[in-house]
């Protein structure tokens, strides 16, 4: 009896426990100090930057996404304005660029979407030398990644030895697309979640749901450890939020969203039926609108 409890003891130790994944990000910037800069950027790895844009300069405080491949890299948002973004984009490309001993790599700048928070910066990128910045309409989006039957073709957009999946996810807004990053199993997921208010007009409810139904279903071959959207309008208490364009954010809910949030999303939006209601939840709010 005491070999059999023995063994048994040395088998469950010999079991591999899965921790839960730390957290990429140390606090961002949240307009509570009497100082802060525009832009604070944090590291994922030494190809994955996330620029926070303050919210002393617009209080939608964007997140823009920056990814390097060996042979291009791809911004994700320009910003809403209120300050000037490519001084912050430009010097983490520098940055990039000397720890791999080279003088340039192309820039794509696209969008998680056409909603003007996320592209005000887009001017400060026209002339910029190897840059190409991808239109904000649909029919834009799909050109430039091969999309090709929209919203239902999933493209691979290749940084250079780092593949990206680009999702159409329309609801939120028309043109919305979510990037996958199988690397670092990250989904980008732009307005369509995120931790704050869900805003779908009434009139695309079904495009929403069918988007949210459309990411689910590439995810369950394509595991996520992260979802990273463009805003945090919550706060850390469950299901609370800050008043709209509230000027600071004391105690702001972190970034990362786990994954089990996208799987509470679906079951909610099709609870609805076919119509859109404010549905709050710990880490987000489905919120409608009037059509649009």
């Amino acid at each position: 009896m005491k070999t059999l409890a023995l063994a048994l003891l040395l088998s469950l130790a010999a079991t591999p426990v899965l921790a839960k994944p730390v957290p990429p990000f140390q606090p961002w910037i949240d307009g509570t100090g009497a100082a802060e800069p525009q832009t604070q950027v944090q590291r994922i790895d030494a190809d994955t930057f996330v620029i926070r844009q303050s919210v002393k300069t617009n209080f939608e405080a964007p997140f823009l996404y920056l990814l390097f491949g060996h042979d291009r890299a791809l911004l994700l948002d320009t910003g809403a304005g209120g300050l000037k973004i490519r001084p912050a984009v430009d010097a983490v490309i520098a940055q990039w660029l000397a720890a791999h001993h080279r003088a340039s790599i192309p820039l794509t700048v696209a969008h998680t979407h056409g909603h003007g928070d996320h592209h005000q910066g887009d001017g400060e990128f026209k002339d910029r030398p190897d840059t190409v910045v991808v239109g904000l309409t649909a029919p834009e989006v799909a050109a430039f990644f091969g999309i090709t039957d929209w919203p239902r073709t999933i493209a691979t957009y290749d940084l250079g030895g780092r593949p990206l999946s680009i999702v159409a996810t329309p609801g939120h807004q028309p043109a919305h697309i979510m990037v996958y990053d199988p690397r670092e199993r990250l989904l980008l997921s732009g307005d369509t979640l995120y931790p704050g208010r869900l805003y779908v007009p009434a009139n695309m409810f079904g495009d929403y749901k069918a988007s949210v139904d459309r990411i689910v279903d590439f995810t369950r071959t394509h595991p996520v450890r992260w979802i990273l959207g463009a805003h945090v309008e919550m706060t850390r208490a469950s299901g609370k939020d800050f008043i709209d364009a509230a000027p600071t954010h004391p105690d702001e809910h972190a970034l990362e969203l786990p994954y089990a949030d996208l799987l509470e999303l679906q079951a909610a939006v099709h609870k609805m039926g076919d119509t859109g209601q404010r549905d709050v939840h710990s880490d987000f709010i489905v919120q409608p609108l009037p059509p649009r």
